[in-house]
């Protein structure tokens, strides 16, 4: 046998395409596709834009004007006079956006897992993390826009933070978007199918929203329950709209970041090892479908 052939016997075939590794390109390709698909997906889906303004709006329009005679707010942190009371609820407005959001692309996930799309995402040769946390920011810049299109319409409502506040508010929406719409993710893989959306929306978003401090301040609920008041400490909602009111001002609530931070990771990890194929809770559900 020649050199020559000798050396062609020895040469390995390449390795498929799918167990090649993947550059930083590849990953900012995929990463730019998923960011543009919910984008576009926004744009098409009018109705959702409206529904997202219509709850916090209708707060701030209609609630707001009369239960301004009822609450008072007195000078408590970050404010340094007596506020209005709609002044009070815009933070917690946002934070509802937020909320919602995040609900909703959970159940957008659950559309696609159905329809197919998700699982044609989530077979690609991407890791799976990757995918899901791509899925996350593509959720959190969309609510992003949305919160700050009601922060344009409340300005003109004579709800007029610091200039400088809507640029600090801007990590804040970023971090509480992350938190809730990992929240989302891992209650998507809850979920079976999209009837049990109305199920989450009761059990899920109205507590949170209700028993924070979105809509009253803290030392009022502990005057008045403070069973409801230990709750509203517990719930991770409080700390996002006081993490977000307090970046209204330039400041930073620390406990409320690193309440925010700690949920976060947990629904994240959560979220991943519940999608996790040789692991989660979605592995279980294909199992179970199958038996059935």
């Amino acid at each position: 046998m020649s050199s020559r052939s000798a050396h062609k016997a020895t040469v390995a075939p390449p390795p498929p395409l799918h167990s090649r590794p993947y550059g930083l390109r590849n990953y900012l390709i995929c990463l730019r596709g998923i960011l543009a698909r919910e984008g576009l997906r926004f744009l098409h889906q009018r109705e959702r834009f409206i529904a997202s303004l219509v709850r916090p709006l209708v707060w701030l329009f209609i609630f707001a004007a009369g239960f301004r005679q009822v609450l008072g707010v007195s000078i408590v942190p970050p404010y340094k006079t007596y506020i209005l009371y709609e002044v009070y609820i815009t933070p917690g407005l946002a934070g509802m956006i937020l909320l919602f959001s995040g609900m909703q692309s959970s159940l957008s996930m659950v559309y696609d897992r159905e329809m197919g799309n998700m699982r044609t995402l989530l077979v690609s040769p991407f890791p799976r993390w990757f995918l899901l946390v791509s899925k996350l920011l593509a959720g959190v810049t969309v609510s992003i826009a949305q919160v700050y299109v009601f922060l344009a319409i409340a300005w003109f409502w004579g709800v007029k933070p610091p200039p400088l506040g809507y640029l600090f508010v801007l990590p804040a929406l970023f971090l509480s978007g992350l938190m809730l719409g990992s929240l989302g993710m891992l209650l998507s893989s809850l979920i079976k199918q999209l009837e049990n959306f109305s199920g989450i929306m009761n059990f899920v978003i109205f507590p949170m929203y209700f028993a924070s401090s979105a809509l009253y301040p803290l030392w009022r609920i502990q005057e008045a329950s403070p069973l409801l008041y230990t709750i509203c400490r517990a719930n991770p909602f409080t700390y996002v709209v006081e993490l977000i009111r307090f970046a209204f001002y330039g400041q930073v609530e620390w406990t409320s970041l690193a309440v925010v931070l700690g949920f976060t990771a947990v629904f994240l990890v959560g979220a991943i090892v519940a999608y996790d194929p040789s692991r989660g809770l979605m592995t279980r559900k294909q199992e179970m479908g199958g038996n059935a």
